[in-house]
Formats: C-alpha cells, sequence, structure tokens
C-alpha cells in the first residue's frame, strides 16, 4: 500500500532542488523518493544492526552467568592479541 507525503518547503528552494533533479534526469517528486527510500533503508539496516548486537550481548551475558566466561586484564588481553596476530603472521609465511 502507498501512502502520500506532503510538506511545506520556501519557493527557492524547490526551484533549485527542481533544477537538481532535472539535470540528473528526474522529478522533483522522483528525487525525493528516492532520498525517503534511501533514509528507510538506512533505518532497516540499523534496526539490523542493533537486533544483531542486543543477541550478541544476550550470549555474552547468558555465557557468564553458566560460567564459561573467562576475563583479561588489558594487558593480558594485549598480549594474546599479539601472539595471535604472530600466528597468522606464521601461516603467511608459510604458504608463500
Amino acid at each position: 500500500m502507498e501512502t502520500r507525503i506532503q510538506f511545506r518547503i520556501d519557493e527557492e528552494t524547490k526551484r533549485l532542488a527542481q533544477q537538481m533533479a532535472e539535470s540528473q534526469g528526474m522529478t522533483l517528486s522522483e528525487a525525493c523518493r528516492k532520498h525517503t527510500e534511501l533514509l528507510a533503508e538506512q533505518q532497516r539496516m540499523k534496526s539490523l544492526h542493533d537486533q544483531w548486537l542486543a543477541a550478541q550481548v544476550e550470549r555474552a551475558f547468558a555465557k557468564i552467568e553458566r560460567g564459561d566466561a573467562q576475563f583479561f586484564d588489558s594487558d593480558k588481553a594485549d598480549q594474546m592479541l599479539q601472539e595471535f596476530k604472530q600466528q597468522l603472521g606464521s601461516k603467511t609465511d608459510k604458504d608463500s
């Protein structure tokens, strides 16, 4: 089902927007529709990301509650990351 959007804008802004839309081979209405669809798609993507993030947080809390989580201080985490990077580098060197 389609719906209609109406809004007020000053004449100069409308004139300039029409010129720009026409220079791109579309009407101002088509340009407004395209921009509105882009905004809606961005909101869909944001909503999907928010849902994914909420699920990840829930999984993390469940892991903590089960006692399956390990916590490391910053220094230990940095050390582990450096070791991981070195392992990746070693694998890449062997493939060459």
